[in-house]
């Protein structure tokens, strides 16, 4: 039985003392990969260093943060388009447009947005959407690139049922992690009126941590509790979660 943790930030200094504990933990519990999303140009050497030491398990994405979106995004965009020259890369990302850390600069968000959407067509990668009290503006974004293949993950997603059927049928998956464990998450009251075939696993550790551990750091090792709740939610077995989950994940990223 194997999960895939399709967004996870192993590269942080949360997990400096203790990263190969927890890949060899997470490892053990049937995660056997792990694909880092990527948040401007600081990160990149970091995120480097650990796939070169677990090479069989770690993929990388490339892609600006919408949160990290200032006056120098041209660089950040033209380091974007560098190393997917240089490197293989599993898509773009995290992209996308984040109103709740920043209101002021929604005009740029949209720009960096789209400039890394066409970088994924060129590229012929998914891509993986950062969203946050954005909906209604990243949804008009990818509405002008639905006749062009697009596809890829729709990261964290904690919105309505509506919202949902309206991400699948632009050709994304949603991304479900510890959200749909917390008392007042809201997805597990629809999330099985969803398909299956719709749906990967993510933790996007160090943060949001599933129950019982909310408001600690988060670990990919805990996709596990994840993969246990839907299958409740779903009334399957958890193996049905994981071989399911696994194949979504991997037509995303094409491995």
């Amino acid at each position: 039985m194997n999960f895939i943790d399709t967004h996870t930030h192993l590269y942080l200094k949360d997990f400096d003392l203790d990263i190969d504990e927890e890949i060899k933990k997470s490892i053990a519990l049937g995660i056997k990969e792990f694909y880092l999303p990527s948040i401007d140009s600081s990160y990149t050497n970091r995120m480097i260093k650990i796939k070169s030491k677990y090479p069989n398990e770690i993929r990388l994405m490339m892609g600006l943060h919408p949160t990290h979106i200032n006056d120098n995004y041209l660089v950040e965009i033209n380091h974007v388009k560098k190393m997917l020259e240089e490197m293989k890369f599993s898509a773009v990302g995290e992209i996308g447009i984040d109103l709740y850390w920043n209101k002021k600069n929604l005009k740029n968000q949209i720009n960096v947005f789209i400039q890394q959407i066409e970088i994924a067509l060129l590229n012929k990668l998914p891509i993986v959407i950062h969203c946050r009290d954005a909906f209604d503006e990243v949804y008009k974004v990818l509405l002008n690139f639905k006749k062009d293949n697009l596809f890829g993950i729709f990261h964290c997603f904690t919105g309505t049922k509506e919202e949902a059927e309206k991400i699948i049928d632009l050709n994304f998956k949603l991304g479900i992690g510890g959200v749909v464990t917390f008392k007042n998450g809201g997805i597990d009251k629809f999330l099985n009126q969803i398909p299956l075939t719709s749906i990967v696993l993510e933790t996007d550790a160090p943060y949001l941590a599933p129950h019982p551990y909310r408001g600690k750091r988060n670990k990919s090792s805990y996709l596990k509790i994840i993969a246990d709740k839907i299958a409740k939610i779903y009334d399957l077995p958890l193996e049905k979660i994981a071989d399911q989950t696994t194949t979504n994940a991997r037509s995303v990223f094409k491995f």
